[in-house]
Parts: C-alpha cells; structure tokens; sequence
C-alpha cells in the first residue's frame, strides 16, 4: 500500500500528451471523430422525417407515400 502513496505524480506528463498540439477538439480526442458526426446524421434524419409526416398528416395523408 505504501507504493500507492509514495508515488511520481503522472498528470502533468498525461496533460501534456492529451494537450498535444495536434489541432482536434477536445471532443473528438475523447470520443472520435465519426461518433458525433453519426449522432447529428441520427438526430436530424429523426427530425426531418418528423416533420415530413406531420406535413402529411395536416395535409390529410396518413402514410408515407401516396394519397391514403
């Protein structure tokens, strides 16, 4: 147990490996660079076919293709 108390500090080595000059946001180290681009696909897709059907619904058509 004494090991874990007397030990080197890492975080100032860890910050400056995260903190790296490599020009990506501090999102896309942590999560990636196709994780949020994929979400924002899934959300606006949801949104958009949402309010694709409820323009057809006030128009009267309650499927998503044809008249009826």
């Amino acid at each position: 147990m004494a090991g874990f108390l007397n030990r080197e500090n890492r975080v100032p080595h860890y910050q400056r490996v995260f903190q790296g000059a490599d020009n990506l946001r501090l999102w896309e180290k942590a999560r990636g660079r196709f994780i949020i681009p994929a979400y924002k696909v899934v959300l606006f897709t949801s949104f958009g076919s949402s309010m694709y059907m409820m323009f057809r619904m006030v128009l009267g058509h309650k499927t998503w293709f044809g008249k009826n």
